[in-house]
Order: C-alpha cells, then sequence, then structure tokens
C-alpha cells in the first residue's frame, strides 16, 4: 500500500492539471465575474482630481449613465487603454468619468497633460478604499453604471477599439433601450 501512494498521488496531480486545461478551453481566464453587475453601485464621495474641495457623489450623477473608468499614472496598460479613449470616450453617448486610483494627485495631473484628458471629470481614491467596495482588482477597470446608479458592465484590462465594439456599445445600447 505505502509503495502506490506515490503513484495515487501523481495520478490525482495529472487529472487536476488536466481538468484545469479543460477547464481554461471552455473559459475564458481573463474572465472574473462581478457579483455587483446588476446590482447598486456603492456609495460614494470622491473628491475632484483638479479641486478637492469639490467632490463628486454616486447620488449627485444620478440621472445619467456614465461610463467610470479606473487608471493611475504609475498603470502601464492604462497607458496602452489612453489612445483608445482618447479617440472614442466623446462618442460612447455616455459620460466618461476618471477615477483616478491610489494615485498622487500631481503624478496624475502631470499625466493627464502629456497624454490628454478624455474624462468630463476625474475623481481620485489616493488611498484606494472606496475601489475596494466596486470590487476593483487593479487599473484598469471600467464600470458602466445606469441612471438609476446600477452597474450594468464590468471589464477588467485596458479598453480597445474591439471591446467598446463588441462589449461596451451593445450594453450602452441595452440602457438606452431602457431609459423612457
Amino acid at each position: 500500500m505505502s509503495r502506490s501512494l506515490p503513484l495515487f498521488g501523481f495520478l490525482l496531480l495529472v487529472a487536476l492539471f488536466g481538468f484545469g486545461i479543460w477547464w481554461n478551453t471552455r473559459h475564458d481566464p481573463n474572465e472574473v465575474p462581478s457579483p455587483l453587475i446588476n446590482k447598486p453601485a456603492p456609495a460614494f464621495v470622491l473628491p475632484l482630481l483638479d479641486d478637492p474641495a469639490q467632490t463628486v457623489s454616486k447620488a449627485g450623477l444620478l440621472g445619467k449613465p456614465y461610463l467610470l473608468n479606473v487608471f493611475a499614472s504609475w498603470c502601464f496598460a492604462c497607458g496602452e487603454e489612453h489612445p483608445t479613449l482618447m479617440a472614442e470616450g466623446s462618442q460612447l453617448g455616455v459620460m466618461l468619468i476618471g477615477y483616478d486610483y491610489k494615485d498622487a494627485p500631481d503624478d496624475a495631473k502631470n499625466w493627464l497633460r502629456e497624454h490628454g484628458n478624455p474624462y468630463r471629470m476625474v475623481v481620485a481614491d489616493r488611498p484606494g478604499r472606496t475601489a475596494i467596495d466596486f470590487g476593483v482588482y487593479g487599473a484598469p477597470e471600467s464600470f458602466l453604471i445606469d441612471a438609476k446608479g446600477v452597474i450594468r458592465y464590468k471589464h477588467i484590462g485596458p479598453i480597445t477599439p474591439e471591446v467598446i465594439a463588441k462589449e461596451l456599445k451593445p450594453a450602452i445600447a441595452a440602457l438606452q433601450k431602457e431609459s423612457p
């Protein structure tokens, strides 16, 4: 019996490895389901990046849908995403709001000055506490929030023209069908 134990352990590891390969061929390993989809966005009050004395809240944004885009100056993938937001952000049909995540304000301001600012406004969450409520894993991430403050779509990673065409625009179109 003790001689077959290593063989049994090896066969168990092979079976688990095979299951993992099978699972990944049927599911996108980059897709992380969010428990917040179709649930109210967390309440928040965050300062504006350019004027920290002014704040923006979830309650103040009710009435119109918006895309909340989490970014940071230190985020390499945000730099990959940014040209797409600059080119297509104003054509989405919803307000694009920047969410500066765990970033020094001067660094974020300089980064936006250098690369351009596609956002209608930029809120800052330097400690990252509100991001925890949103379930942010890291930057970039984007949340489509409807006029009632409900999260309808979440994308983890850079927004690309393909993501806009295949995922974001259909989600925005669905919101527009729901609106009276």
